[in-house]
């Protein structure tokens, strides 16, 4: 028991100009000083770090400094990715189709990003074990002792969406291979003393792309296969030094086909992890707190539910931050609900869609939201 709600985010926070200008120039094949580059890292990441104390936040990180994306960082860690480069699978979301005016816009801002996405065309295994130690370096150095700490990395599921499969017979083939890739980078996190955040996207964003002309029923069976690959990544691993992400895609548009989280939560619930961060502020998912008046939390869970937007300049209201901290907390307990964001704020390096001082007013508005929550909910 905290005796007040605890704040943290999804994970990545903005790059300065200098270290994004470092990455992409790297992405595009740039010859780069490596080491020089690892030292704006470390240094980035020792401002990142004061930020976040500055704003309130109690779990924080390394702000995915050293990452050019939160899902394609992997490429440059593991072997087998040096196939054609493609759009991801599904190549895009159905409100797309629905709005193209918007889709323009929207692909637009993605092209000028351009990331690297080369299909996967050998086998996958673990090719840089030095860069996940690399990261956990920088971000001890920068933390205190009483910190508590967490750190992001990308599951089997999301890295399958974001990279095309051309050498494994199937889909379940491909997610368990990375399953073993990953594994070691799962470990090394957790055996620093860090939490172990898993990005999976992949458990509900792909409903309205890859699986956009299936049965609801496919999508949960598909989920499971995902699920499967991330437990066999973690077993042995005790549940509460996991946390996993899933949101719909991090992206200011319609949003019309998402999922309702009604239909996927228990499977959700499925994953080795404890806590289960989930969109709770946007237009589209704001509603779904109310989920919990029917489903209920299982033993040893807690709840990360966005309470500020990842994808716009406004900075949300405390009063309103804690009318949605509490939302949760009087349907699952307030002992189980941590406060968060709905996602990145920049989860790779050349796109930003909340400028920096703003994202500090929302992770400050965050703090002061979870104060007045929890004056309400603790004598």
């Amino acid at each position: 028991m905290n005796g007040r709600f605890l704040t943290t985010h999804t994970g990545s926070l903005p790059r300065p100009p200098h270290l994004r200008d470092a990455l992409v120039a790297r992405e595009a094949g740039i010859p780069v000083d490596e080491q020089r580059l690892r030292s704006q890292v470390a240094g980035s990441v020792h401002e990142i770090v004061r930020l976040q104390r500055e704003a309130g936040v109690d779990v924080l990180n390394d702000g995915e400094q050293g990452k050019i994306s939160y899902s394609t960082y992997v490429k440059d860690r593991l072997t087998g990715f040096n196939g054609e480069s493609r759009a991801p699978s599904g190549g895009g979301s159905r409100d797309m189709e629905d709005h193209p005016e918007w889709a323009k816009r929207w692909l637009e801002m993605v092209g000028r990003a351009a990331l690297k996405r080369p299909a996967c065309n050998g086998p996958v295994a673990l090719a840089d074990p030095e860069a996940v130690e690399r990261d956990i370096a920088a971000l001890k150095a920068a933390a205190s002792e009483s910190d508590q700490l967490f750190m992001s990395a990308a599951s089997p599921g999301v890295i399958a969406v974001f990279f095309g499969n051309d050498y494994y017979p199937s889909h379940e083939a491909f997610v368990a291979a990375l399953a073993d890739a990953m594994r070691h980078e799962y470990r090394t996190i957790i055996d620093a003393g860090i939490t172990l955040q898993v990005d999976c996207p992949d458990l509900a964003m792909s409903r309205h792309s890859s699986f956009a002309d299936k049965s609801v029923e496919e999508f949960r069976r598909a989920l499971r296969v995902n699920i499967e690959a991330l437990n066999s990544a973690l077993t042995g691993v005790p549940p509460q030094r996991v946390r996993i992400h899933v949101c719909w895609g991090n992206y200011a548009g319609p949003h019309t086909y998402d999922i309702p989280l009604r239909e996927i939560v228990e499977i959700l619930f499925e994953a080795n992890a404890a806590g289960l961060s989930v969109e709770g502020a946007n237009p589209r998912h704001a509603h779904e707190f109310a989920v919990f008046d029917e489903v209920k939390l299982p033993d040893g869970k807690y709840l990360i539910p966005g309470v500020v937007d990842s994808t716009t300049n406004y900075v949300e209201h405390p009063e309103l931050v804690a009318q949605r901290i509490v939302n949760y907390a009087q349907r699952v307990g307030r002992d189980n609900v941590m406060a968060g964001s709905d996602c990145g704020f920049a989860t790779s390096a050349p796109m930003e869609m909340v400028v920096p001082s703003v994202v500090w007013a929302k992770l400050k508005a965050m703090a002061e939201g979870a104060a007045i929550a929890s004056s309400r909910l603790w004598p």
